[in-house]
């Protein structure tokens, strides 16, 4: 709290008339964003992780009201990708300097739940299989270390395979991530042709029934030669479902968070919502947008 506190001050000396709202329980942060753009606010600052980011975000779709990002969580996913300082005052203090853009999001529907959207990326398969098993304890103490734990933990578990079908085109898989970003975890290039600007998704399947597969698949990724390799498939699509293919359990993530169990579906939401962002992460996401994906 000190931090935020210290925030808002700055936010102050800008000219920026800021306040504290703390979220009331898990998933509260929605329908509280709603009640504050009703109430008249121009402005919302998210400050925490990716999870509470999109909390928010669901509460501001198809809304003019542009969303700030004051990054708070394990991974940071969208502001490392936007090149927002990770720091939360920093952060602030690089807000008036910041542009607001239109994109898409990302609308999930998993089972017979009610459908949730996202900014950044779902999984489906081996790496919401890691978060099903990851220790919450060790993540509350030192982060992503947990998650990188829990994938050493399941080196030598058999996979299931299941089936995935991006606008119609059907593929097999055992881990299925559909992005609206490059990098994940904060650390690797997944998705390399993954654009915020893009009205799609990058969808990147990993095949093997083995989890040793993905030693060479993790080597070939941080290598930036994935693409190179027997086994992965990058599509990039609108829609996308994934679905159990012998009626095994595969869990589903949304953003490094467990989401729940196959069947799911994944649409893209055009022009869903206004992002502040750095404006040299525009320029230069603008000068890639168009540019195919490299071969």
């Amino acid at each position: 709290m000190p931090q935020l506190e210290r925030v808002v001050a700055l936010l102050a000396q800008q000219g920026i008339d800021a306040r504290l709202v703390a979220t009331t329980a898990p998933g509260s942060a929605t329908s509280q964003t709603r009640h504050e753009i009703e109430a008249g606010c121009d402005v919302i600052l998210a400050a925490g992780g990716d999870g509470t980011i999109n909390e928010v975000a669901s509460g501001m779709l198809h809304t003019q009201v542009p969303l700030g990002i004051l990054p708070g969580g394990t991974a940071n996913v969208l502001a490392r990708e936007t090149r927002i300082p990770t720091n939360l005052v920093k952060a602030a203090g690089e807000l008036p300097t910041m542009r607001p853009v239109r994109i898409a999001a990302g609308l999930l529907r998993i089972g017979a739940s009610a459908p949730r959207s996202f900014l950044c990326m779902a999984g489906a398969g081996l790496d919401a299989e890691i978060v099903y098993h990851v220790n919450l304890d060790l993540k509350a103490a030192f982060g992503k270390l947990a998650y990188y734990v829990g994938g050493f933990s399941r080196a030598f578990c058999p996979l299931s395979e299941f089936e995935v079908v991006v606008d119609g085109r059907r593929y097999e898989a055992s881990f299925a991530l559909i992005s609206r970003v490059r990098n994940y975890g904060g650390d690797l290039e997944i998705a390399r042709g993954a654009s915020l600007l893009r009205n799609e998704f990058e969808v990147v399947l990993f095949r093997g029934k083995q989890s040793l597969k993905y030693v060479p698949y993790l080597v070939g990724v941080a290598l930036k030669q994935a693409h190179r390799m027997s086994g992965y498939t990058a599509v990039r699509g609108r829609t996308v479902t994934c679905s159990t293919i012998r009626g095994e359990r595969i869990f589903a993530q949304v953003d490094g968070e467990l989401a729940g169990q196959l069947p799911l579906t994944a649409e893209i939401v055009p022009d869903a919502l206004t992002l502040l962002v750095p404006t040299a992460y525009l320029a230069k996401e603008r000068s890639l947008v168009d540019v195919p994906a490299c071969a």
